[in-house]
């Protein structure tokens, strides 16, 4: 039987861990209770996290029990790591809400029935902590020197680290703790810029308990050159239909660099690796059909397969290969509108340029086209003709997309 470490491992997620022989000796004979956190700062997950997600989802199916921790507590002060400046306070309730949505976008990936896995909220022990107790028991294992040279407090001590988020440490490691009380929790698993956080929980486990605690983390979502994914001109890419729509996030994946395919198909989807290799070594035209595959995977994964299909039947008709679906964003003009109406308006109309203005910059630096012709002049009058089976599609840049319907 394969040993789900050595899956991990050929997909190319592990980028560190305490104990690799250990780690992948204990994976292979029993049931391990494991967890990642996240923090709910935002009202949603994104790319970063669903990388996360898809490894909890890898050790489940293996047998093992992931433990999906929010992190109630730990968003009152807020995590430093990877931050110049110090995060937006929340309110409790801001916080709530923004978990019970992280729960909604893992449905589809893990399950929590039955036994099989186990929803946690470390506000339930973090929010009840007695000061001195804790300075006691958890904060004379600490080293402040030590602490100081961690990563995640390198980039904060230019601008001032705050006290409040000092702190941040300590709190992950007695998570830790505390899991590994209540449910025999050993493995703790996250983003690389979790490392010395997680080294932290593991070593106050052996110090308080005397028992060995590990720790993994996974390699970020990067492309050939080594730059983050998941970046947009107009954000980040969220798991939250609301804030990026299936047919963006399918667009997202359908337009990544050939080089990157065969990385986020091994990455980001359950395909075996030998068809994953197959579709990253394909050439030409045809490795577009392997971020065809690479879309429609990734979106069924976050949005579930019928939002998958309406993206990529969507998707088609951009390319005259189908009838339009209804996953395009669609704006509505009369004849009678047309009349007068120019590139600049349109570009209003349909609120892909704020104004005239913007709209000018637009076209200026050759980012409008419609129906794949690209426009240069700000003058270009919108006419009847454009319109084929009633709809015109323009584009801004190179991946957002706007269906025009004449009524």
């Amino acid at each position: 039987m394969t040993n789900v470490f050595d899956v991990l491992k050929e997909r190319g997620f592990i980028k560190q861990a305490t104990h690799e022989d250990e780690i992948r000796e204990l994976l292979g004979k029993k049931k391990v209770a494991f967890y990642i956190g996240f923090d709910p700062t935002a009202d949603s997950l994104h790319i970063g996290h669903f990388l996360q997600v898809i490894a909890m989802s890898h050790l489940q199916r293996a047998g093992h029990k992931p433990i999906f921790l929010i992190g109630g507590g730990t968003a009152m002060i807020g995590d430093p790591s990877g931050k110049t400046d110090m995060r937006k306070m929340l309110t409790p309730e801001e916080i709530n809400r923004n978990g019970e949505g992280f729960l909604q976008q893992t449905k589809g990936l893990l399950d929590f029935n039955e036994g099989k896995g186990i929803l946690a909220n470390n506000a339930d022990w973090l929010m009840k902590l007695e000061y001195i107790p804790f300075l006691r028991e958890v904060g004379k294992h600490f080293s402040v020197n030590r602490m100081l040279t961690a990563e995640c407090y390198k980039n904060r001590m230019e601008k001032g680290l705050s006290f409040l988020e000092f702190n941040y440490m300590i709190m992950q490691a007695y998570d830790f703790l505390e899991l590994y009380r209540r449910h025999g929790c050993r493995l703790q698993l996250g983003g690389d810029d979790q490392w010395s956080n997680i080294i932290a929980g593991a070593d106050l486990i052996r110090r308080i308990e005397g028992e060995s605690a590990y720790g993994m983390t996974f390699t970020l979502l990067t492309t050939s050159e080594g730059k983050k994914m998941g970046k947009t001109e107009s954000g980040a890419i969220w798991l939250d239909p609301e804030k990026t729509a299936p047919f963006e996030f399918y667009q997202y994946w359908r337009n990544v660099d050939d080089k990157d395919v065969e990385n986020c198909l091994s990455l980001l989807t359950f395909l075996p690796m030998e068809e994953v290799r197959r579709l990253g070594s394909l050439e030409g035209a045809e490795i577009n059909r392997a971020k065809e595959v690479l879309a429609f995977e990734v979106t069924k994964l976050a949005h579930g397969e019928i939002e998958a299909e309406k993206a990529e039947e969507a998707a088609k008709a951009l390319f005259g290969k189908a009838s339009m679906g209804g996953s395009v964003p669609t704006t509505e003009v009369t004849k009678k509108e047309l009349i007068e109406m120019d590139i600049l308006a349109l570009l209003v109309t349909t609120e892909l340029a704020s104004s005239r203005g913007e709209g000018r910059r637009l076209v200026q630096q050759g980012g409008v086209s419609i129906n794949d012709e690209k426009i240069t002049d700000f003058n270009f009058n919108i006419t009847e003709s454009l319109f084929l089976d009633g709809s015109l599609m323009i584009r801004k840049g190179k991946k957002v997309y706007h269906q025009v319907r004449l009524v």
